[in-house]
């Protein structure tokens, strides 16, 4: 299995499929690489070289104690563009996965990379601070790290289905997708899954967004209840020169497993646009 090191020498899982351009998913919170599965195979065979990886803490990647914070994040992003020597590449973060990509680019630029999407992305800021009105009050997420802490296993079981806006009469997602969900979620490391918390909750990506130039797509679901539209994906947009914002009408959180089609579509075309 491939393997790239960390500055302090965490082992990064990733995989590399297809020929072309480069794009690299960024997965989200509490998931793995593996949950690109419907973008992934899509986009390498169209013509996209597609670089997935696990984030530390996650999946096959390793479990160091310490690193769950957006700027040891965003240096394992760059080691990833380091190491494999990638150019003109596209970044794409899903939820937490945005906050990567916000940060790389507001400290590393953007000599590597040409384009960016963020999808249901916890961008520019979810925390609700004096300098935030608009953010999400601080107890809920109090409320998820201590029910983390109580039972993990619980916890995931009951926010995994709201994850995909799944109900008994929606089922939006299959319930076999649901277990997989939990698998994956339930594979991390504790720490990193409560540490992880405070980072994409309490993380301002404002200034990072400011020094964004390069074109960047923003998706986000108006039925999202994880990641609020009117606290993230719209204000994003707003913030980001230029950026271009596609609102998927009732979608939840997980809309790469809900609408797969609509958002492969968007992708692969707004990847081929030029400039």
């Amino acid at each position: 299995m491939p393997y790239i090191q960390a500055k302090d020498g965490t082992e990064l899982y990733y995989y590399d499929w297809g020929t072309g351009t480069p794009v690299v998913l960024i997965h989200g919170w509490p998931l793995t690489s593996a949950s690109w599965e419907y973008q992934a195979r899509v986009l390498a065979e169209n013509g996209h070289r597609v670089i997935a990886y696990d984030r530390r803490g996650f999946g096959r990647s390793g479990w160091p104690f310490s690193g769950y914070d957006y700027n040891t994040l965003a240096a394992d992003l760059s080691t990833l563009m380091e190491t494999l020597d990638l150019h003109d590449a596209a970044l794409v973060g899903f939820s937490m996965g945005g906050g990567e990509v916000a940060r790389y680019l507001g400290t590393y630029g953007s000599a590597r990379v040409s384009k960016a999407v963020l999808i249901s992305a916890v961008t520019p800021y979810l925390l609700k601070t004096d300098s935030n009105p608009e953010g999400v009050d601080a107890s809920v997420f109090e409320d998820i790290i201590e029910n983390l802490k109580k039972d993990r296993a619980v916890f995931l079981d009951q926010f995994i289905p709201k994850f995909y806006g799944r109900t008994l009469i929606h089922h939006t997602v299959s319930e076999p997708l649901i277990e997989f969900t939990k698998s994956m979620a339930l594979t991390a490391s504790p720490k990193a899954t409560i540490d992880l918390v405070k980072a994409w909750s309490g993380t301002d990506f404002r200034n990072d967004l400011a020094t964004i130039t390069i074109p960047t797509l923003v998706i986000h679901g108006t039925g999202d209840s994880t990641v609020p539209i009117d606290v993230a994906g719209r204000r994003a947009a707003a913030m980001i020169k230029g950026a271009t914002l596609l609102e998927y009408d009732g979608e939840p959180h997980g809309l790469t497993a809900t609408v797969p089609d609509r958002l492969n579509a968007d992708l692969l075309r707004f990847l081929a646009r030029q400039g």
